[in-house]
């Protein structure tokens, strides 16, 4: 009797568990589904919106390109031509017979570089001397450099073309240059955060085996701030490749106008003709978008690894 009661125990203890107790394991089954469709959708609406975005910004790029290879005819033409037929190469060789466009780009080359190397050369000096030299009245000299950043050029413009006028410094690419190398208040403040990020035990260990500020500086600070450095510089590339208020007020001499002003006349000597206004156009924001596009991992990495701190 005993024996006969054994299977119908076996028999009991195998039965899988009630129905109630596999609700939950069910309904979270249920919501993976769900949560991976929500997903998807919301993913699907962002990258709408970007390319949306993206199209809206590209749209006048495109326009610029497609009118500096159209003739005359062709820009006025509606419905829109996006795709010139033929294409009018000859803006681009008339925008350099009709105007000392090589000589514009020179210039413009000249006054970037300069006004590039004495950025880096001077903010990051003074970048430093904020970070980590200890002296009287640093907090105020740092603090009174970022107030400048609130008062606008134009502000300034009457009395610093009085005092450059006075030196003998109209023009020359001096005015704009020269404080160049005297520390630019927004890349100061750029590198000066991200030298505070650095371990103050590494210069402290260079500084008990001998090295002066200097070769810490050199050695130490400049590779460990390459990204910063190079986000300066794209910046500092920036400001001066499309300067135009410094050269415009200082330099009168047509042989050393930048393209900026040497575009902004051959424009007004050429309103009605689009093609080669858009030509011009285009040569000028080249070297802009190349360089952003060399140079974007630099940038990300340097605007991710430069925090306000301190």
């Amino acid at each position: 009797m005993s024996h006969s009661l054994h299977p119908h125990v076996a028999h009991d203890e195998s039965l899988p568990p009630s129905a109630g107790a596999t609700t939950p394991v069910t309904s979270r089954h249920r919501a993976v589904p769900r949560l991976r469709a929500l997903r998807l959708l919301r993913n699907l609406v962002s990258y709408a919106v970007l390319v949306a975005g993206s199209a809206a910004f590209l749209l006048p790029l495109l326009w610029m390109v497609s009118t500096s290879l159209k003739e005359p005819a062709q820009i006025y033409s509606f419905p829109i031509e996006w795709i010139p037929s033929p294409i009018a190469w000859e803006n681009y060789v008339k925008l350099f017979t009709d105007a000392p466009f090589l000589r514009y780009i020179g210039n413009t080359i000249f006054i970037t570089v300069v006004g590039v190397i004495g950025n880096l050369l001077g903010s990051s000096i003074a970048a430093y001397a904020f970070a980590r030299l200890r002296f009287r009245g640093r907090d105020v000299m740092f603090y009174t450099m970022l107030a400048t950043m609130m008062v606008p050029g134009w502000a300034t413009l009457i009395p610093s073309f009085v005092m450059f006028s006075w030196i003998g410094w109209l023009d020359s690419y001096l005015p704009f240059l020269v404080p160049a190398f005297f520390a630019v208040p927004f890349n100061t403040f750029l590198l000066r955060q991200f030298f505070l990020s650095i371990p103050v035990e590494m210069e402290e260990s260079a500084l008990i085996d001998g090295a002066g500020r200097v070769r810490i500086f050199l050695e130490i600070v400049v590779p460990l701030a390459k990204p910063a450095l190079v986000m300066s510089a794209i910046f500092s590339f920036l400001a001066y490749w499309n300067e135009f208020l410094g050269p415009l007020v200082y330099v009168q001499s047509q042989d050393k106008f930048p393209l900026s002003v040497g575009l902004q006349n051959f424009a007004s000597e050429h309103t009605q003709n689009y093609g080669l206004m858009m030509a011009g156009a285009l040569i000028a924001l080249l070297p802009c978008v190349v360089l952003f596009l060399a140079a974007q991992r630099w940038f990300i990495q340097g605007v991710v690894v430069t925090g306000v701190k301190g």
